[in-house]
């Protein structure tokens, strides 16, 4: 595919199984309802962008949520000014997205390491005040920006007469709705984690790598490095944009909340979580805390008590006051425990500790060759 290494295309399709068939083997885990697959579709892409970022060129930014919010944004005011047809939604998301981040990258990348990171938070918090309480007429404030039964939408109406109720995003005339929604999203997964591959390959990936280990050894050489750098993270910032686009999509509404800054650093324990710098790994990661977030969270005592129920009484009582604190509105306590593990023994992420087990059941061919282990993600 492209002239693609057979590792790269073995991981490519064995990646696109893997999502292509999440309604059948997430069945078990109780999590093949679409609305939570449309979930991990979305922030899959959402981190597997911010991973063209952070990843490659060891730049933390705190501000992938705005370029997500804006995304929302810009799809949501496709819907209510053109067309209910998703294709132009999502390409606006992306325009505007990639031409707001060129405009934060531009002035923060003058900026490296802590500095930066906090110039890209102190623009999100910006974003997320204008958002909320300074461009009401164009955010709709803390209601947030919804579909009306009022909203033009010319170019439908040159070719439909007005349906009664609200209208629900569609493609090419089809409804985008259950899990046909999910595979649209799952195709855009599939897209964007073979263009990330492609990026991650090529001569413009291999000076990304060099930036992240020694960007000064760099410059001092006759690199220019911000060019590259600005890349990335316009790069980075459209993949946050496609992926609120999407979010806007299965959910027509955008408000302000999604540019929060506790949304800019769920997307850093994502790409943490799952391993940094490689390609599958800030997906799984996504999985996990969406996983996390809708599964756990749903539990209660009550469901507790059920699970227990074969325990003897006095035991069971004590199993779930215990269990019932890292659960429902505790979930966070359970998110941040496998957090806190993965940092101390899994440095390289999830990812790190599948390549431990491949290399356990398969040993290197050479009894002197030293096993490399994967860097802790600075």
């Amino acid at each position: 595919m492209l002239a693609m290494p057979r590792k790269d295309l073995f991981l490519l399709l064995g990646f696109s199984a893997a999502v292509l068939t999440m309604p059948i083997w997430l069945q078990p885990f109780g999590a093949a309802y679409p609305d939570l697959l449309n979930r991990f579709a979305i922030f899959a892409i959402l981190a597997v962008g911010f991973n063209i970022l952070f990843g490659l060129t060891g730049y933390l930014s705190f501000g992938h949520a705005a370029f997500f919010g804006v995304g929302s944004y810009a799809a949501v005011w496709s819907f209510k000014l053109l067309t209910m047809d998703a294709l132009p939604a999502l390409l606006f998301a992306i325009i505007i997205s990639g031409v707001f981040a060129l405009m934060i990258g531009f002035v923060s990348l003058r900026r490296s390491g802590i500095y930066f990171s906090i110039l890209t938070l102190a623009f999100a918090q910006m974003s997320y005040n204008l958002a909320y309480s300074v461009f009401t007429p164009i955010t709709n404030g803390e209601t947030g920006l919804q579909l009306s039964l009022n909203d033009s939408r010319f170019i439908d109406r040159m070719f439909f007469e007005a349906a009664p109720g609200l209208p629900s995003p569609t493609i090419l005339g089809m409804p985008l709705t259950g899990y046909t929604a999910f595979y649209f999203c799952a195709a855009f997964l599939i897209v964007t984690f073979f263009i990330a591959q492609r990026i991650t390959g090529s001569p413009f990936g291999m000076m990304l790598k060099g930036i992240k280990s020694n960007q000064v050894r760099m410059n001092y050489t006759g690199f220019n490095t911000r060019p590259y750098t600005l890349a990335a993270f316009v790069i980075s910032g459209m993949y946050a944009g496609l992926a609120g686009g999407l979010l806007a999509i299965t959910d027509p509404l955008a408000g302000a909340e999604r540019m929060q800054w506790t949304a800019s650093g769920e997307v850093v324990l994502m790409t943490i979580l799952g391993g940094a710098g490689t390609l599958v790994g800030p997906a799984i990661g996504a999985w996990m805390i969406k996983y996390f977030e809708n599964i756990l969270s749903a539990l209660n005592e009550q469901i507790l008590t059920n699970f227990y129920s074969f325990l003897p009484e006095g035991f069971g009582e004590v199993m779930v006051k215990i269990t019932s604190k890292f659960v429902g509105e505790g979930w966070h306590l359970t998110l941040g425990l496998v957090f806190v593990l993965i940092v101390i023994f899994l440095p390289g992420g999830i990812m790190e500790g599948v390549r431990r087990i491949a290399a356990a059941i398969r040993p290197s061919d050479k009894p002197g060759a030293k096993s490399q282990q994967t860097q802790p993600a600075e």
